[in-house]
């Protein structure tokens, strides 16, 4: 029998103490825990109270407005609340301002002496104005880029239509993202080269789903001293223009007349719940700010920016402690300009490898299937935890891809920074994209929920990972 003194006793429990310490300290990333996230978030309310908060008391939050001023200091105020470190961060912002819209045919073949008939539209962000009483030109329907410069000699002092319908089967086949690129590239281009060969003015077909008479907008590309009146018609009167076409010349009565301002002053806010044992690594999560003007934005990007936000609350009220800072950005300028992106990365690019990893929210609050990510295919593996967590609210999937930022993050993941966003089904997001249809009731609350445990438990997971995710490399 081995004799033990009393001063090796002391040893020896000390040392059993530290063991059974370590044995019970179970790492930031285990399943107890993940679990305790998910569960959390599936439970609360107050992402969607926050959504609330912004659609129904604030409304529209275009760039420059007066609800976008609102909405700074209402997402500031929510977070620190919940003791977030936050900070406005300064961005000088274009000030675009819609104001008279409204159009007429006025002539066509069998037109009843009298008649004429009212075209619902809305002006593209950045259009130009006519002037203050319209311009009547003849209107020239063409369905794609070839087919305009073809008829380049008709499109001289003419107004351009470009009838570009929305995919909607391709959208319900899983590739809405794609059906709303194949539009979207008419709205953001066309004016413009429909500009450089003379036209007097520009439409396009609205880019989306549910034709119920609604007017999508969004941002066109022009410059000033080049700057066309361009509009957005709804699909039914796009394809009553090019019935008319067929029998003959159309002619429209069109008036439009925002303004471009100078740029004006806003902010990106940035809300930090700083690190223990790795401050100065950074995980960002976040969604833009500001919406068009046409409604209140609750998909885009208000249940992106709530979402965000909830993070903090989440893990707050757990007193869960994260090893790197999370910090939450609310961006504004996504939808007219990327300013609030890029007056980031340009303020943070001497320290991208501080980035650990970047999140956005921006595809709307439809049921989440899980997240996608930028990161190399052999660190895929490193991930199975969490979707094994997820997978329990039926959001475990895992889409790889070699670019998976939002417009706000895209500077980042250019620059290496590994980037993610949730992947939501949104099959029918592109109905509501940038209309008048775009409020609080279309969001579903328990799906909110479902895309505050996917998000809260990403920016966790990453917030905590032991491996290095290492940098991403982006086709050029």
């Amino acid at each position: 029998m081995k004799l033990v003194f009393p001063s090796q006793l002391t040893i020896l429990a000390s040392s059993l103490l530290i063991v059974s310490h370590t044995a019970l300290a179970a790492p930031a990333n285990d399943p107890a825990t993940l679990a305790q996230i998910r569960d959390s978030a599936m439970k609360q309310d107050w992402a969607y109270d926050r959504l609330a908060d912004m659609t129904d008391l604030i409304g529209p939050r275009l760039s420059g407005s007066a609800g976008a001023a609102a909405a700074v200091e209402q997402v500031a105020d929510a977070m620190r609340k919940i003791g977030a470190k936050v900070t406005l961060q300064p961005v000088k912002v274009p000030h675009w301002v819609r104001g008279e819209e409204k159009a007429q045919l006025v002539d066509y073949t069998g037109r009843p002496a009298g008649i004429t008939q009212k075209v619902v539209l809305s002006a593209l962000g950045g259009s130009g104005a006519t002037p203050a009483d319209g311009l009547t030109a003849p209107v020239i329907v063409v369905r794609d880029f070839d087919e305009l410069t073809a008829r380049k000699a008709e499109v001289k002092g003419a107004i351009v239509l470009f009838d570009v319908a929305f995919d909607d089967e391709m959208a319900k086949g899983g590739q809405a993202g794609r059906a709303y690129g194949r539009g979207s590239n008419y709205r953001t281009n066309g004016p413009r080269l429909a500009q450089e060969l003379g036209a007097v003015g520009a439409l396009v077909r609205s880019v989306g789903g549910a034709d119920f008479r609604l007017t999508h907008t969004g941002a066109t590309i022009l410059v000033d001293g080049k700057r066309i009146p361009a509009a957005a018609v709804t699909a039914e009167d796009a394809m009553l223009i090019a019935r008319l076409s067929k029998r003959g010349p159309v002619k429209m009565h069109l008036t439009l007349t925002p303004q471009n301002l100078p740029d004006a002053d806003s902010y990106n806010v940035i809300a930090d719940l700083p690190g223990t044992d790795k401050p100065e690594e950074v995980v960002i999560v976040s969604g833009h700010l500001d919406s068009w003007d046409l409604a209140t934005g609750a998909h885009d990007d208000g249940a992106g920016v709530a979402a965000a936000m909830a993070v903090i609350d989440t893990l707050k009220k757990l007193n869960l402690k994260p090893r790197r800072t999370i910090r939450v950005i609310a961006w504004m300028n996504e939808e007219n300009g990327t300013r609030g992106g890029r007056g980031y990365f340009d303020m943070n690019q001497q320290k991208m490898e501080q980035h650990f990893a970047a999140i956005e929210s921006d595809n709307g609050a439809g049921r989440p299937l899980g997240f996608m990510g930028s990161v190399r295919p052999s660190m895929v593996k490193y991930f199975a935890p969490l979707q094994k967590s997820l997978d329990q609210i039926g959001a475990g999937v895992f889409d790889r891809r070699d670019a998976a930022a939002g417009s706000d993050i895209a500077p980042l993941e250019r620059a290496g920074v590994p980037s993610f966003q949730p992947l939501v089904d949104f099959t029918t997001y592109f109905n509501y994209h940038h209309t008048p249809a775009d409020t609080l009731d279309k969001v579903d609350p328990v799906e909110l929920k479902r895309q505050v445990a996917v998000m809260t438990s990403l920016t966790w997971y990453l917030a905590n990972m032991d491996e290095n995710i290492g940098r991403t490399v982006v086709p050029q």
